[in-house]
């Protein structure tokens, strides 16, 4: 437990970030080991948003994906389907259980990651990047302003996991 406690704090202490070739956002790792990117918002229901130019990139955060374990399956809408803030555009299941993934932006699906049909652990290992669910083009940006930035969503996680 001490080892934990440890490494958890130097984790925090020390600001992780990466840099190489390929331009990574800054990272942190919380206290519960889930990685948190610098650089996207997130919703108190575990879901994560990246803004570029005029689509928005949607998915489960990696906390999201810790809880519910090795996911089987992942439903997603269709291109052209309109999704609002807070309001379930899909759902995940896993060996544990099956949950709703809502929509932290509102607007229209302009593509869906057809690659999780297939392979929904693709989530599990690469829920930012590879394990993305949805774009989608923003019909107002500003809702964004609502939602977390990496620290609060810290925060958020470690408040949830204290009680």
């Amino acid at each position: 437990m001490a080892l934990r406690l440890w490494a958890s704090s130097a984790a925090n202490a020390l600001k992780i970030s990466s840099s190489g070739a390929r331009a990574a956002p800054a990272y942190s790792i919380s206290r519960y080991f889930s990685t948190v990117l610098d650089g996207l918002k997130y919703s108190s229901s575990h879901e994560w948003v990246k803004h570029d130019g005029s689509v928005a990139t949607v998915g489960i955060t990696d906390h999201a994906q810790d809880s519910l374990g090795e996911l089987v399956y992942v439903e997603l809408p269709n291109v052209g389907t309109q999704v609002s803030q807070g309001e379930a555009f899909g759902n995940v299941e896993s060996v544990k259980a099956t949950s709703d993934v809502n929509s932290p932006i509102s607007g229209e699906i302009v593509e869906v990651n057809a690659a999780l049909k297939d392979t929904a652990v693709l989530i599990n290992k690469s829920p930012y990047d590879d394990g993305w669910m949805i774009k989608v083009k923003p019909s107002n940006p500003s809702e964004l302003d609502a939602l977390l930035d990496s620290d609060k969503y810290t925060k958020h996680c470690e408040e949830e996991h204290a009680h």
